[in-house]
């Protein structure tokens, strides 16, 4: 009799920005942190699904519970809408990417855990069914378009809920710093500080630099992108639950620099430079240690991949 064979899937999804600064819910970008998850079905049918979770210190935060972890319910939620059952699984998580930082740790658990429920009910991962599942899940379309298909997107929901993300080319001369101050900050806490309107010229004001931003980047007008990150909708409002923020974002132009903004939710601030980024990073951590917050600096490059996703047998002896 031969050794039974058990199937494993592994996917790797990019952390992401989100926003930066004036593309409030719309725009995004995948970074070169990711999230790797290997799930194996057990032999046993009754088996109950179990996972175990490795990162760097913040990043390990996933829930081990299946009630709880995302990526095990965005499995059955796909299984749910695609009319199929999750087999019990084990799941190995490895992360890099820091929780409650506002690097898109959700959208990329969220976009894992459909993944592999496609993947292990033996169907493709069709991109636009799977975006709408990940951003039902996590709740941001932007962070999720990001990690689905990599690099820089332009993202919106339609009335129907679902999701269409256009994926634009980044310039790969503009590298992307990182600093996250040593601080949590729930997705949660930092939408309930938001205005719930907003006046018509802090409206346009975002719009034409989103636009921009857009633009800028397309036709490599390097120049604009401090002017297009500019921001009146979230930005001061989430300054008073990020100490140290506002004195990032009131910095002087350096050398290098194109433009800072936070990071999503926060409290992540991202950096876009093209030269000097050991000094850039350095000096936006100066603003968080002056409030007594000490923060970790990363030099990153655009993920140009999204979702990737393979799958194999292995033999239990």
């Amino acid at each position: 009799m031969s050794a039974p064979r058990e199937n494993v899937y592994e996917v790797r999804v990019p952390a992401s920005t989100a926003n930066l600064g004036a593309g409030f819910d719309c725009l995004g970008l995948a970074l070169e942190l990711y999230l790797s998850v290997r799930a194996t079905v057990l032999l046993t049918p009754a088996t109950s699904s179990r996972a175990r979770s490795h990162g760097v210190r913040g990043t390990s935060a996933l829930p081990k519970s299946a009630d709880q972890n995302l990526i095990l319910r965005a499995m059955r939620l796909t299984a749910e809408r695609e009319g199929f059952h999750v087999p019990g699984i084990r799941l190995a998580v490895q992360n890099q990417i820091p929780v409650a930082g506002g690097l898109g740790s959700s959208a990329a658990a969220a976009v894992a855990g459909v993944a592999l429920g496609f993947a292990v009910s033996g169907k493709p991962i069709p991109k636009d069914t799977a975006m709408r599942y990940a951003a039902e899940m996590d709740g941001h379309a932007d962070n999720v378009g990001a990690a689905l298909l990599g690099g820089f997107v332009v993202t919106f929901t339609r009335d129907d809920g679902s999701v269409v993300a256009v994926r634009k080319r980044w310039p790969k001369m503009i590298r992307l710093i990182l600093v996250t101050p040593a601080t949590g900050l729930e997705t949660k806490k930092s939408r309930a500080v938001l205005a719930p309107t907003v006046s018509r010229p802090d409206a346009v004001h975002n719009l034409q630099r989103t636009a921009l931003f857009v633009a800028a980047v397309e036709e490599r007008r390097f120049e604009l992108i401090w002017d297009a990150m500019e921001d009146r909708l979230h930005q001061t409002a989430r300054q008073s639950l990020i100490p140290g923020l506002a004195d990032v974002l009131a910095m002087p132009r350096m050398p290098g620099l194109l433009g800072v903004a936070l990071s999503g939710a926060g409290p992540s601030v991202i950096a876009l430079a093209t030269d000097r980024f050991e000094e850039i990073g350095k000096a936006i951590a100066s603003r968080f240690e002056s409030k007594g917050v000490n923060s970790t600096i990363r030099i990153l490059e655009a993920a140009q991949e999204g979702l990737t996703a393979t799958q194999r047998s292995i033999t239990r002896s």
